[in-house]
C-alpha cells in the first residue's frame, strides 16, 4: 500500500523558493566580492581608496552642489535637487534599510583584501550601500534638471560604487540595491520639488521635451 504524501500548502512552496533563490544569490553576490578581491589591481587601489574616503557624508556631492549653485540659475536648481535626493537616500538607507535587513559587513580579511586597499570598516549594517545611494540619487536628480551633467555625474557614481567593492566594505549586491534606492530617492526628491516649484522643476524623472 503506498503512502500518501502530505500536499505542501502553497504559502509553504512560495517562502522555500523564496529562501532558494536567496541563498543563491547570496552565493553569487560573495562570489563576485571573493573575485574583486583576489583581482591584483596596484594601479586603481591607491585611486579606488581615495575616492572611497572622499565620498564619506558625500563630501564629493556636496562640493560639486556648492559650484553648481555659483553658476547659474538652472545649476542651481540642479544642486538643490541633488541634495534634497541626497538627504532622502541618506534617511532610507541608514534609517530604514539598514535597520531592517542587518547585514553583516564582508569579512574582509578572510577574502584576503590587499591593505592596499583598506579603508575604515563601518559599524553599520552592509546593505544597502548609502554610499552608492547617495551618489546615485545625485547624479539622477541633478541630471535630470540639468542634462549636461547626467553622464560624469553618472559616471562618478559608478566609480564611488564600484570604490566601496573594491575596498571590501561593501558586496556587489549591497551597491546594487543602493543604486536603485538612489534612483527612487532622486524620483522622490524631485516629485515633492515640482509640487513645491512646479515652474523650476520637471516632474518626477520625465525629461521636458
Amino acid at each position: 500500500m503506498s503512502e500518501r504524501t502530505t500536499p505542501v500548502p502553497p504559502a509553504d512552496g512560495l517562502r522555500r523558493i523564496a529562501s532558494e533563490v536567496l541563498s543563491d544569490l547570496r552565493a553569487v553576490d560573495g562570489a563576485l566580492y571573493a573575485a574583486v578581491a583576489a583581482t591584483p589591481t596596484p594601479t586603481l587601489d591607491r585611486a579606488l581608496r581615495k575616492l572611497s574616503h572622499a565620498a564619506d557624508h558625500s563630501k564629493i556631492s556636496f562640493a560639486i552642489a556648492g559650484a553648481l549653485a555659483l553658476a547659474g540659475s538652472r545649476p542651481r536648481r540642479a544642486a538643490l535637487a541633488g541634495v534634497g535626493a541626497v538627504a532622502v537616500a541618506s534617511a532610507s538607507a541608514n534609517l530604514l534599510g539598514k535597520r531592517l535587513v542587518r547585514r553583516e559587513r564582508p569579512d574582509r580579511e578572510a577574502a584576503r583584501v590587499t591593505v592596499d586597499r583598506h579603508v575604515p570598516m563601518p559599524m553599520s549594517a552592509s546593505f544597502p550601500s548609502g554610499h552608492t545611494a547617495s551618489a546615485v540619487a545625485f547624479a539622477t536628480a541633478v541630471g535630470t534638471v540639468l542634462p549636461a551633467a547626467s553622464v560624469p555625474l553618472g559616471a562618478l557614481a559608478g566609480a564611488v560604487g564600484y570604490s566601496r567593492i573594491h575596498t571590501g566594505v561593501h558586496y556587489p549586491g549591497d551597491v546594487a540595491a543602493g543604486a536603485v534606492l538612489g534612483v527612487a530617492s532622486a524620483a522622490t526628491a524631485l516629485a515633492v520639488a515640482s509640487a513645491r516649484l512646479p515652474a523650476s522643476y520637471p516632474r518626477g524623472l520625465r525629461r521636458p521635451r
